[in-house]
């Protein structure tokens, strides 16, 4: 939902691909990313389909995988400025592909004449914000010593797809640079190699509405969260108020039946008596008496929304601090 440019960069290129392998294997040759063609025989159009479609369908997976998490992009700043980042850091690393590839010449000798193919540079590009805006949440450890983030099977991925070939080192590096360049608020890029805002309006008249998906029925919208992550807890945290809310209907449905109110003398034993521990013969002065808790109203209507009498919430908010979670649930054990 939300991200119709992501989800076109993951079934065309996905299913062009698993064509290419299992069908179509005589034209694989067009997608090959062949730099001496390009080079010597001034063949641009390799440019363009060498560096779109995977011929690996190990590359075309993890490239998937990418897409979908990395898609939190387009949903956070809309689907022109994700496509203008896209854009910007895919002409870049074409740039700093044969930039590399002349130095690896230069310096060590090494003739490289072609590279893996895939839209791999815009993808190994993507790690910049990720790496740099998405906040970092310890899931667990491992070992007492490794901590397992919400971010570690996106690189985990990308040190999968780094793996999977010789060269593909230098479109890693490519895409990290021209992300960075890009991400750059120095230099400008992103001023210059931007959508123009009527290329993007005819591609949301044509193409977005194949690609967009509905809203899912199955998931209450709820908040304003301003990233998915956020609107996902708020969704998990209605869920809880709803269960809790059930349970407290339970619960009410089971005193009616019993006929009989919360027993608060088993609830709160020690508050009750408090003043027989701490004092003796009964007689406490009226100095040592402590002032009464101030009690929320707000708390206390929130209580008796959930089916509570207003005496019962008066007395657990004020035993409990004012505290509406315990207040809760010493509410529904008893």
């Amino acid at each position: 939902d939300k991200a119709p440019l992501s989800k076109s960069l993951l079934l065309v290129p996905s299913a062009i691909s698993i064509l290419l392998t299992l069908l179509f294997q005589h034209y694989q040759k067009f997608f090959a990313y062949n730099l001496q063609a390009v080079k010597e025989d001034f063949q641009i159009w390799r440019l363009v389909c060498g560096r779109t479609i995977c011929l690996d369908l190990k590359d075309t997976f993890c490239s998937s995988l990418l897409i979908y998490n990395f898609r939190i992009f387009e949903r956070r700043y809309g689907s022109r400025k994700f496509s203008s980042f896209l854009l910007g850091t895919w002409m870049l690393s074409a740039l700093f592909d044969l930039l590399i590839v002349e130095i690896t010449q230069y310096v060590f000798g090494i003739t490289i004449n072609s590279l893996p193919s895939g839209f791999l540079g815009p993808m190994f590009a993507l790690f910049v914000p990720f790496y740099s805006s998405i906040p970092r949440v310890q899931v667990t450890q491992v070992l007492g010593h490794f901590s397992i983030t919400n971010k570690s099977l996106v690189y985990i991925l990308g040190l999968q797809l780094l793996t999977s070939g010789s060269y593909i080192w230098i479109l890693a590096l490519s895409g990290l640079i021209s992300g960075i360049c890009y991400n750059s608020s120095i230099l400008k890029v992103h001023r210059i190699l931007c959508v123009p805002r009527w290329v993007a309006k005819i591609f949301s008249w044509t193409l977005e509405p194949v690609f967009s998906s509905a809203e899912p029925t199955n998931e209450v919208r709820v908040g304003m969260g301003a990233t998915v992550d956020i609107q996902r807890q708020q969704r998990m945290e209605l869920l809880d108020r709803q269960i809790m809310m059930s349970q407290v209907a339970q619960m009410r449905r089971q005193r009616q039946q019993q006929g009989g109110m919360i027993n608060w003398n088993r609830l709160f034993p020690p508050l009750r008596h408090r003043h027989n521990a701490n004092y003796q013969d009964h007689h406490p002065s009226e100095q040592g008496i402590p002032p009464p808790t101030e009690v929320s109203e707000e708390q206390v209507a929130r209580l008796m929304e959930m089916g509570f009498s207003r005496g019962d919430a008066l007395e657990a908010l004020r035993a409990s601090n004012n505290d509406l979670n315990v207040a809760t649930n010493f509410l529904l054990q008893h």
